[in-house]
């Protein structure tokens, strides 16, 4: 039976190239010379590390402008909130959310279901999987779900025969 599976997952070879270019303005910009601020990449975390919180405010626009320039949805991305040291040292991080909930992957099993649409979903871990005998009915429903906006980026893999 033709099937797809619906995920939400992040190009990490887009998130390292982002992070390298982030890199590479920072090295650059004449504000940030003689400063100890650094940007580093850990899994699907990005660290940022500056003297002051004007700096820091700055270094994370640098960041995720250079995400959104790659192709990362901002809906996979969570902002933390900068921690302040009382000598004014300022360190946030940058979490890359990857997998769908399980309450986001019943609204999206919901959708399909509320959409009349003749095809069966089941939601296997962080990935939901629609299953149908017509091809076409699976493109009008990945259709449908593009149209429709989720709080998590959507992908459509495995689409078979």
């Amino acid at each position: 039976m033709p099937s797809f599976d619906i995920v939400s997952k992040v190009n990490s070879m887009e998130v390292e190239n982002a992070v390298s270019q982030a890199k590479k303005e920072l090295a650059t910009r004449f504000d940030f010379k003689g400063t100890k601020a650094e940007i580093t990449l850990e899994k699907l975390e990005i660290k940022l590390t500056a003297p002051d919180a004007y700096k820091m405010q700055t270094l994370v626009e640098i960041v995720l402008g250079k995400l959104a320039k790659r192709g990362i949805s901002m809906k996979n991305v969570d902002e933390g909130k900068p921690d302040l040291s009382p000598l004014g040292h300022a360190r946030q991080s940058v979490k890359l959310k990857e997998g769908i909930e399980a309450t986001v992957a019943k609204q999206i099993s919901a959708f399909i279901r509320d959409g009349k649409f003749k095809v069966t979903s089941s939601i296997n871990g962080d990935e939901v999987r629609v299953t149908s005998k017509s091809r076409d009915e699976l493109q009008t429903v990945i259709a449908a779900v593009q149209a429709k906006d989720f709080p998590v980026a959507l992908t459509f893999t495995n689409f078979r025969d």
